[in-house]
């Protein structure tokens, strides 16, 4: 397992967006028993663009309308996002993305 080098708190967050890169975010997602492929990362930097643009975490269903925009009907859906990412998908893409817990997520 590779260790992580960064501050993350109790969730597994980070606790500065800047220690994120791609290296961090392999790591986090191993952490959580998750192999990222280029699916994986699409979605995680279509949640950093989000972030980018808006200062905030997208919520799952932003996450599936950005990926229809982006990707098309066939990879725009809750379960294609729960099959990538498990059973609390905007949770944790946010997490592997390096960006904060998004407000709905309890």
């Amino acid at each position: 397992m590779t260790e992580l080098l960064v501050d993350r708190d109790d969730e597994g967050f980070l606790v500065r967006l800047e220690d994120w890169n791609e290296t961090v975010a392999a790591g986090i997602a191993e952490a959580d028993s998750i192999e990222l492929t280029d699916q994986h990362w699409r979605v995680i930097r279509l949640a950093r663009r989000y972030y980018d643009d808006f200062q905030l975490s997208p919520p799952a269903r932003v996450l599936v309308k950005l990926m229809r925009d982006e990707f098309g009907a066939d990879r725009a859906s809750s379960i294609y996002l729960m099959q990538l990412f498990s059973g609390r998908p905007a949770r944790m893409v946010n997490k592997i993305a390096g960006l904060p817990k998004p407000t709905n997520c309890d």
